[in-house]
């Protein structure tokens, strides 16, 4: 995977367990946030097939790490009115810099395999979930959304701002759902030139279970557009529809910056 150059991606496996400890730690010896570390045996990305530069962890945190991320979350007192969405700039809470390291280093030591779908492919540029000026950057992540979504409710179909930069990444928790999809220039009648008016509008569904992370980049970040439709009769996965539970999502990025 991807390293910051000789000895970097060692050197910063040493940092990380300075900070956080070894994955056999217990649980008195790990951060109020997220607990790193416990899911480095199942990291596993696979590309997906159709979107290049999009990537998926399916079992990103276990069900421990998942309430440890649930329960920083809640003590933010963020939700508890009609709220359901909370932003952060710049200095991030201290579980979401935890999380960040976190996805650091399961995009260095994680399995990476062909992909998602028997067609899909992986180029020696496409190797790694996240390209290395991306992945070494500093800060990694500065910008923060939480959101909590009722059952039914989802995201429109949507290319993110321009003033983040490339690199985005989004943990799933509490409900699956499906994320669909779509050429961001399907909403025009002029086909991708070289491909068919099928093929610019196609969608391509990626199942987000609880404890996954999504990331997005490349392609991927601004050539597709991504949307959640939770009304009833809309989430279906192998043919059945997933139940609707409340929904959490955390989705890091990274701002541009500014210039007048």
């Amino acid at each position: 995977m991807a390293a910051a150059g000789d000895g970097g991606e060692s050197h910063y496996r040493e940092a990380l367990r300075e900070a956080f400890g070894d994955s056999s730690s217990s649980d008195s010896d790990t951060p109020a946030g997220v607990s790193p570390g416990a899911g480095r045996g199942h990291w596993r990305w696979e590309a997906v097939a159709g979107v290049r530069g999009l990537w998926l962890c399916a079992a990103f945190l276990s069900a421990d790490e998942q309430a440890r991320l649930l329960n920083a979350i809640q003590r933010e007192g963020w939700f508890i009115n009609a709220d359901n969405q909370a932003m952060r700039f710049g200095d991030l809470p201290s579980w979401a810099v935890e999380l960040s390291a976190l996805i650091r280093e399961a995009i260095c030591v994680g399995d990476a395999s062909a992909g998602l779908g028997a067609e899909a492919t992986n180029e020696d540029e496409d190797a790694c979930p996240l390209p290395s000026d991306l992945l070494w950057r500093e800060p990694f992540f500065d910008q923060m959304i939480a959101n909590r979504y009722r059952p039914g409710e989802g995201i429109c179909a949507h290319v993110d701002l321009m003033r983040f930069d490339d690199g985005i990444a989004i943990v799933s928790l509490e409900s699956a759902c499906v994320m669909r999809f779509s050429r961001a220039e399907a909403a025009s009648d002029t086909p991708k030139q070289g491909g068919s008016a099928s093929e610019s509008t196609a969608e391509v569904p990626v199942l987000l279970n609880p404890g996954s992370l999504a990331l997005m980049s490349g392609d991927a970040r601004y050539l597709w557009m991504h949307e959640i439709n939770r009304k009833p009769g809309r989430q279906l996965w192998d043919g059945r529809e997933l139940e609707q539970r409340r929904r959490t999502s955390v989705t890091l990025r990274k701002l541009l910056p500014y210039t007048d």
